[in-house]
């Protein structure tokens, strides 16, 4: 384990003192006690499996979460590991590289299997999480013995906790619907938006975006009109001139695009290249490297949507965050994504609650789990495997104006809350039918 700095230690030991009161649901208790930092447990490491595209256009995207699992592990690990019936066990993050691609991960699916390891973690693709999620439906049926769970950070597809739902994948961040809906409620205000562009990424999610975006559109702005709506190649595009040129014909005064990793910062970098003014409605305008890219032309006019972000405000929230500055001073390598670590803390508090680490025992567990870190309660649709947490609308600006405290990745630049909806505001309907062994 890398080294930490003594101001990440004492910041953690408060959040860790946090966690091991009653912050978590009744019946189950965070790892252990603050005083219980720095012991290493003496069972066997538990393995998580991180199935994602380390190599290939969006490795940048499969390192940053990598930092954002490992923070979450060694917070774990720091407060003891998991407190199973034999006793502690740590936990271990296992790497698998996807390339990116759905047959890679199903390779590296069947390896994890080989090995017995009973946790899969993915997100940067629904195409591949759906590939996985019948693959582990298989694997659990024919191999009862050997059964793996799914943790899923960012696959945000409705339909896999819709249609598609199934009792071993379970989602830690909102769908593409949620968080549509809560970029919808913004729109709805900016009447300075009259026509807007679609444009997505070729694969069930962006046409996803595309769906919800028409359909929230007309629900609660049906005067504005779609001047465009257009998909490509994700991954594919190394210079996206042609599609801003296409945006500025168009007329179209917003954007609205659920594009992820290079496809967004090539994107908005071209924008800024060829100075189009015009707003991006964005799922993921805050993510890696895409501030650094809009700079300037980003300021009032990114708007993003997420669980949570530097600037979300409040004590506990700024600590979290400056600890995990601290375990990652690099500017590059500041991107914090809360629902990461936190899904390894809700993890590890369903393993406490089961006594063991068997994934049918800790599937159960996990239903129904209620998990607060002192600033960011969530809960788990026992329903549909859905989370269900804060979302928060936020617009780009300089660091160190009204409401930007902290900037993104050195960048300069960061973002306000415009709207803040506690979980409670963010729950979707369910087509869910659950079949549970």
């Amino acid at each position: 384990m890398a080294k930490w700095h003594s101001k990440t230690a004492v910041i953690l030991a408060a959040i860790s003192a946090a966690l091991a009161g009653p912050a978590v649901a009744a019946g189950m208790t965070a790892s252990g006690p603050a005083a219980a930092a720095g012991s290493r447990p003496a069972g066997a490491p538990i393995q998580l499996a991180l199935i994602e595209g380390m190599s290939g256009p969006f490795a940048n995207a499969g390192a940053a979460v990598e930092r954002n699992l490992r923070f979450g592990v060694e917070q774990v690990n720091a407060r003891g590991g998991v407190r199973l019936a034999d006793g502690a066990h740590p936990l271990e993050l296992v790497v698998l590289d996807s390339k990116g691609g759905t047959e890679e991960a199903l390779t590296q699916l069947r390896a994890a299997a080989d090995r017995h390891i009973g946790y899969i973690l993915q997100g940067n693709s629904s195409a591949v999480a759906a590939a996985l999620i019948g693959a582990i439906d298989k694997q659990n049926a024919r191999e009862p013995d050997n059964r793996e769970l799914f943790l899923n950070y960012s696959a945000d597809d409705p339909a896999l906790t819709n249609a598609n739902c199934s009792f071993w994948h379970f989602r830690f961040d909102a769908h593409a619907g949620m968080r549509m809906d809560a970029l919808a409620d913004v729109i709805q205000r900016d009447k300075a938006v009259k026509k807007v562009y679609l444009l997505n990424q070729d694969y069930s999610f962006g046409h996803d975006v595309s769906r919800l975006a028409r359909a929230a559109l007309q629900a609660k702005r049906p005067d504005i009109a779609v001047v465009g709506d257009e998909f490509h190649p994700i991954g594919r595009v190394k210079d996206f001139a042609p599609y801003i040129a296409k945006l500025r014909a168009s007329g179209a005064d917003a954007v609205i695009t659920g594009n992820w990793g290079n496809d967004l910062t090539l994107l908005v970098k071209a924008a800024r290249e060829q100075g189009l003014d015009t707003k991006f409605y964005t799922f993921y305008g805050n993510s890696l490297g895409a501030p650094a890219a809009l700079g300037e032309a980003g300021v009032g006019r990114v708007i993003a949507v997420a669980d949570w972000h530097p600037n979300a405000g409040g004590p506990a929230s700024d600590a979290w965050y400056e600890a995990f500055r601290a375990r990652f001073p690099a500017a590059q390598d500041d991107y914090p994504v809360l629902r990461m670590p936190l899904m390894i803390e809700t993890l590890a508090a369903a393993m406490n609650r089961a006594k063991s680490a068997d994934p049918t025992a800790v599937a159960r567990a996990l239903e129904g789990i209620r998990f607060d870190n002192g600033f960011h309660a969530s809960w788990m649709r026992a329903d549909d495997h859905q989370l269900m947490q804060p979302l928060y609308v936020m617009e780009m600006d300089k660091a160190g104006t009204r409401g930007v405290r902290f900037d993104n990745e050195g960048s300069g630049f960061g973002f306000r809350t415009v709207l803040a909806l506690p979980a409670q505001l963010t729950v979707p309907p369910t087509t869910c039918r659950m079949k549970r062994p």
